[in-house]
């Protein structure tokens, strides 16, 4: 008799019993379906033990709440520690927010904090579009020896063409000329 059959659960040489797997027990099924033996005269039918199918269909019915009840559990945990990640992290930003509030209140270190900051800025702008402007020059660059890459193709493609309409041209009129009876 397979594991399917066997209990709630796989047997080990001390006596114990550990919970099998409800995916295990579906493949252990389909495995007992696959290897059964065919009907006579028919491919698509087999035969199998019922009381043997039906034990193992309700031992894996009443693995299934257990692990549903498993699943179930893992969700609240995972919903308890995303709230409580919440809750920390609301707190983390209540707390500097309030330093924020504190460090703002100073007017002087405001000031020069403004004051470099734009300037800063106004430095990121700038090297920004110079970096734009180089980007631009080198696939404008990039772009333009693409296309006269492009455009000799196209006029080695055309000569190409012209050489085999000409050839064409040549050899069907010397295919009139061997097409004649031999003289003999």
């Amino acid at each position: 008799m397979s594991g399917a059959a066997q209990g709630a659960g796989a047997s080990h040489a001390d006596g114990r019993m550990t919970a099998v797997d409800p995916l295990d027990r579906v493949d252990e099924l389909i495995s007992l379906i696959e290897n059964a033996r065919s009907m006579p005269m028919s491919r698509a039918n087999c035969v199998l033990d019922r009381g043997h199918m039906i034990g193992a269909l309700q031992e894996l019915r009443a693995e299934l709440p257990t692990e549903v009840r498993r699943a179930v559990a893992l969700l609240e945990e995972r919903d308890k520690i995303i709230d409580a990640g919440r809750r920390e992290a609301e707190r983390i930003i209540a707390e500097a927010e309030a330093e924020h509030a504190r460090l703002v209140s100073v007017n002087e270190i405001t000031v020069s904090a403004e004051h470099e900051g734009a300037r800063i800025v106004a430095e990121a702008r700038s090297e920004a579009q110079r970096l734009r402007e180089e980007v631009d020059d080198y696939v404008d660059t990039a772009l333009a020896n693409f296309e006269q890459f492009l455009t000799r193709a196209l006029a080695s493609i055309e000569r190409g063409r012209d050489k085999m309409h000409a050839l064409r041209e040549i050899g069907t009129f010397q295919g009139e000329d061997t097409e004649r009876p031999l003289p003999f």
